[in-house]
């Protein structure tokens, strides 16, 4: 394990580097991590080393993603930051502060086409914080541009005292060009789809509570939610009966759907499933 390379610390968030189409061998196994004092550090899983630290953030790491092309790290922390940094000169290129003072709770990344939206750039981003906004931008790595494309802010009563608020999740559609899926604390309890080109919310699905956890397959159009009731639902879009399934100890805190939309990772407090999707 690469656990035992950074004593003292916690870990808070880690993602994959990309695979490049040609490559699929050891050369290429690697993970970034975020910390609780700030750093990120890249691993080389199949040597069991870690290859690079950075320290691009004062407050503990929330959020952490790669770039499509894993030419770029992106980093959010707990007091609302951004930060773009590059894994192979291992500095800091850029930091948004849009989100400041409320933690990034999630960073993903996608493809578009140059001309998108009326934009440049390559490379379509997305940040979301636990106050419930959502940035999402159009990047040009190599030229360092960084465009704001849209900004979200997500209406909610007053919040309970004395709750835990779940969190405020956002991905892109991967079957539905230009939109993306909210769901958050809110007036209601659903899944909101949001047209990047319309500006507009163009869909609602209802939830039985509010989500904890968001995945959405990359080759079907399905989503997976997981709540607080130990509950784990397969929702296909835009409608259809939703497949609920229990088994987890705890909360569902964590959704993943594999590349290939075959199998599906939840994670709860004390319990990893790992589910098997039939016809996927």
């Amino acid at each position: 394990t690469v656990s035992s390379l950074v004593p003292l610390q916690s870990c808070q968030c880690l993602a994959w580097k990309p695979h490049p189409v040609r490559v699929w061998g050891d050369e290429s196994q690697h993970v970034v991590a975020g910390y609780s004092d700030g750093t990120i550090r890249v691993f080389n899983i199949s040597r069991t080393e870690m290859e690079l630290k950075m320290h691009p953030h004062s407050a503990s790491l929330t959020a952490i993603a790669y770039s499509t092309d894993g030419e770029m790290i992106l980093s959010g922390g707990k007091d609302g930051l951004v930060a773009v940094s590059s894994p192979h000169t291992g500095l800091t290129v850029h930091v948004l502060a849009e989100h400041k003072g409320s933690p990034i709770t999630t960073l993903q990344c996608t493809r578009k086409q140059y001309h998108d939206f009326g934009v440049e750039g390559g490379e379509l981003w997305l940040a979301s914080s636990s106050d419930r906004r959502v940035s999402v931008w159009a990047s040009d790595w190599l030229k360092d541009k960084y465009e704001l494309l849209d900004w979200l802010s997500f209406p909610a009563p007053d919040d309970p005292k004395g709750l835990d608020l779940p969190p405020s999740l956002a991905a892109f559609c991967p079957w539905e060009h230009g939109v993306l899926v909210y769901v958050g604390f809110g007036v209601q309890e659903e899944a909101l789809f949001y047209s990047l080109c319309k500006k507009q919310v163009v869909r609602k699905v209802s939830l039985p509570a509010f989500a904890t956890s968001l995945s959405l397959s990359p080759a079907t159009p399905f989503m997976a939610l997981g709540f607080g009731a130990r509950l784990l639902r397969l929702q296909p879009c835009p409608a259809g009966a939703p497949q609920d399934y229990t088994g987890h100890d705890d909360a569902v805190e964590l959704c993943r759907f594999s590349p290939s939309g075959r199998s599906l990772l939840t994670a709860s407090h004390s319990a990893l499933l790992v589910w098997e999707l039939r016809g996927a």
